[in-house]
């Protein structure tokens, strides 16, 4: 005859299984609704609706929309801090107004002795950087900001690596990548740039900003992002998750961001001493496909480009200039 305690031994052995079946359908069900925008291939008309579509949600979930609205009300109001002559070049430290509360610095460069219209570059940091970073040669970002300033580009860079958000009803995300479109809003209302010739660019954190600003604003007419194709699962391990927000997962993976700048230019950077942990090469290969789809939808196969270089977490700088030269210089 089974004793009292074996019988409740096997009871509790049979609830621990349906326990774990309940759980596995649990975790199948949550993965299933996860990345519901993925973007497959479609028509380019389509491909354009689902563009738009994918904006609009990403906007909302940015807490942005209400900005998006009024950003025209928001007088940017610039201020020259001051100026230096540095030879090809003339560089700027200014303020604008970002909202009607807000107002941030930027370093802004302009070519001297160089015809107009000028072509245009946000030039975006990572963790740890801060504007005047992009400038710095002996960094990983091979002072990029500084080759484009000398070589005829306006350049603009701002802060973006904060932790805290600065206003209510806004999130980290949000600010950082409207701070960004504010730095558009600038250059494209200066009478010597030539607004069909924008672009950005950005290692790291930089690489990440650059994503969103070039899917987002479609103004970016070409945009480099270093040093960051990769997939969420990989950024949910040893990094700073101040990439996620409410709502990102389960409408979208980073393909699919990249995705939102097709059919213009992209180029994106991935060195082979990158750690494994990091931004290796295998993985951005992997999720290079997943762009391609809509760049081929679009009837624009070529406009979308990996550059697996021989650095590490760094800038590749020939192969960046060579690259907006041959779309916005």
């Amino acid at each position: 005859m089974t004793s009292p305690r074996t019988k409740i031994s096997a009871t509790a052995i049979f609830s621990s299984i349906l326990l774990v079946a309940w759980l596995d359908n649990a975790c199948r069900a949550e993965e299933t609704s996860l990345r519901t925008m993925q973007y497959t291939s479609r028509t380019s008309d389509a491909a354009e609706k689902w563009q738009e579509t994918v904006r609009t949600r990403l906007i909302q979930l940015l807490k942005l929309d209400d900005l998006m609205g009024s950003r025209h009300q928001i007088d940017l109001n610039p201020r020259v801090i001051r100026s230096e002559n540095k030879g090809s070049y003339e560089e700027c430290e200014i303020e604008i107004n970002t909202t009607q509360r807000r107002r941030i610095q930027a370093i802004v460069t302009r070519p001297i002795n160089v015809p107009k219209p000028w072509p245009a570059v946000v030039c975006i940091h990572g963790h740890g950087g801060h504007m005047r970073i992009v400038h710095d040669r002996k960094t990983v970002y091979k002072g990029f900001a500084a080759e484009l300033a000398a070589s005829g580009y306006v350049t603009i860079s701002t802060n973006v690596g904060q932790h805290e958000v600065y206003e209510a009803n806004r999130i980290l995300m949000g600010e950082r990548l409207w701070d960004l479109l504010r730095c558009v809003d600038y250059l494209v209302g200066l009478p010597e740039v030539d607004s069909t010739r924008i672009g950005c660019a950005g290692l790291s954190l930089g690489g990440e900003m650059a994503m969103w600003l070039g899917a987002m604003d479609t103004r970016i007419v070409a945009t480099v992002s270093s040093g960051f194709l990769t997939r969420m699962d990989q950024m949910e391990q040893n990094h700073c998750m101040c990439w996620k927000f409410d709502g990102l997962r389960e409408l979208v993976d980073f393909a699919d961001i990249y995705a939102l700048t097709a059919p213009r230019a992209l180029l994106c950077q991935n060195g082979i001493k990158e750690h494994p942990s990091q931004f290796p090469p295998d993985i951005a290969r992997k999720v290079l496909p997943e762009i391609q789809k809509i760049y081929a939808d679009m009837g624009k196969p070529d406009n979308v480009v990996l550059d697996v270089h021989a650095g590490g977490h760094e800038v590749d700088l020939p192969n960046l200039m060579e690259f907006l030269d041959q779309h916005l210089g």
